[in-house]
């Protein structure tokens, strides 16, 4: 048994989010995915919190489901209240801009942390992701005075523009950020452009553990980046509608008496995130961490700074670069390679291309096939994540084609092609590449390997 996990979406009431978004499309997007516990995201939102609170029911401590199923759901899905807060704010003579995610233990102290942000000016009704000019650590200080229980993730660790170590207004470390309250940040999350590998280089991040989210905006985008949680001790019993609040938390503290451990992540393939490499969208500039330090970070075309990307920013960072030799990149029964730190120190993940762009490149391209293929596979086969990670390829062949078949095949074994994203423009992967293609192969591009 295992409990896929996805603790970082929104809602539609914040601001480029599908107005689809709300508890039942989530909810029927996860039973489709095979998504166990989901992120409710935006709870600091008044007309959210409402739906919230009367949409919901406890489950078990700090566990939420639907009082009502939608009719298209097949399977149980359970939400956590998780949200995402963006501070902005100057420390050290410079602008700072850190989005941090918050999990509650329960309604009533979210409603705490609401009505401590409104004394402190915040204004919760502009936005499911409210901008507040307190800094992440008196903003951390003033939830745990609430609650100790809640914790603080740092979301998309990396991202330029508003991340914990984001290039462009972030700071070089944990500490940095959240002084004497470091000892409580159990976690980071990766976002779209970096994976483990990454953070495993950084001497901070050793104890800490990495976890994996969406971050979506709209319902097909839920799931393309999870945490799988297993239980500690193997059990027959084990049920997700067991568990609390506390034991998800737990897992994510490392608590070896707990019943929840990190079993593995899923993660994008980071070149695929879109700001992986460094450069200027507007002058049509990328540069590999290579040719940034070659040419340098201004821009050859209108002299202005270049947005350096989220490699770079790692290997700035960095305390110790990891070589092939230092991974292992282990298949199971299934054909799925799961990477490894040559110790087994850390958990392991796997790299993935969501189910709906594996159809698109399978029928050229084509949307209304491809989502039509989609709906028929999860209603009538497997969920996505069966398809991509359990079913054999002898299986997927029978139910949905040769093409298909050999495209999960080729990313299971990491073997796709991505042509990096940059400055804001999201990576193209691809599975078929034309024989004149320039993108490179994963494994041959990495120069992070």
């Amino acid at each position: 048994m295992q409990i896929i996990a996805d603790l970082q979406l929104h809602s539609k009431y914040s601001r480029a989010v599908s107005q689809r978004m709300d508890l039942d499309e989530i909810s029927s997007w996860c039973s489709k995915k095979g998504i166990n516990l989901v992120a409710t995201g935006d709870w600091t939102h008044p007309l959210w919190f409402r739906e919230i609170t009367t949409k919901l029911q406890e489950a078990s401590p700090g566990i939420y489901t639907l009082k009502e199923k939608p009719i298209d759901q097949q399977n149980d899905v359970y939400f956590f209240l998780s949200t995402e807060i963006s501070s902005i704010y100057s420390q050290g003579g410079k602008l700072r801009r850190v989005h941090n995610l918050f999990f509650s233990p329960s309604i009533e102290v979210c409603e705490k942390i609401i009505k401590a942000l409104e004394k402190r000016g915040a204004n919760l009704l502009a936005d499911g992701r409210p901008i507040v000019g307190i800094s992440s650590y008196d903003l951390y200080k003033l939830v745990r005075e609430v609650d100790e229980r809640v914790i603080l993730i740092p979301a998309h660790a990396w991202t330029p523009w508003f991340s914990i170590f984001g290039s462009k207004s972030g700071f070089d470390s944990i500490e940095e950020c959240f002084g004497d309250l470091t000892e409580y940040i159990y976690a980071i999350e990766t976002g779209l452009s970096s994976d483990p590998i990454m953070n495993w280089q950084i001497k901070e991040l050793e104890s800490r553990s990495i976890v994996s989210f969406s971050d979506a905006h709209s319902g097909p985008k839920i799931g393309r980046e999870a945490t799988v949680f297993i239980p500690q001790i193997q059990s027959s019993d084990f049920r997700i509608q067991n568990l609390t609040f506390d034991d998800v938390v737990g897992a994510i503290k490392q608590d070896k008496n707990g019943k929840l451990k990190i079993g593995y992540t899923l993660e994008f393939f980071p070149e695929e995130g879109k700001y992986h490499w460094s450069g200027h969208r507007a002058c049509g500039i990328k540069y590999n961490p290579k040719e940034v330090k070659e040419k340098g970070i201004i821009c050859p075309v209108c002299g202005k700074p270049l947005t350096v990307g989220v490699e770079n920013r790692v290997l700035d960072l960095s305390q110790k670069l990891l070589e092939p030799k230092d991974l292992l990149f282990l298949k199971n029964s299934a054909g799925v390679t799961f990477v490894y730190d040559k110790d087994k120190k850390r958990k392991p993940f796997v790299s993935l291309i969501p189910l709906l762009e594996i159809l698109l490149e399978v029928n050229n391209n084509s949307p209304s096939k491809s989502e039509a293929e989609y709906e028929r596979l999860t209603r009538s086969f497997a969920t996505e994540f069966d398809i991509l990670l359990k079913k054999s390829y002898e299986e997927i062949e029978k139910f949905a084609g040769k093409k298909l078949s050999d495209a999960i095949k080729i990313v299971r074994e990491r073997k796709v092609y991505v042509d990096p994203g940059f400055d804001g423009v999201f990576g193209t992967a691809k599975i078929f590449p034309e024989k004149n293609d320039q993108a490179n192969k994963i494994q041959e591009q990495r120069s992070l390997f």
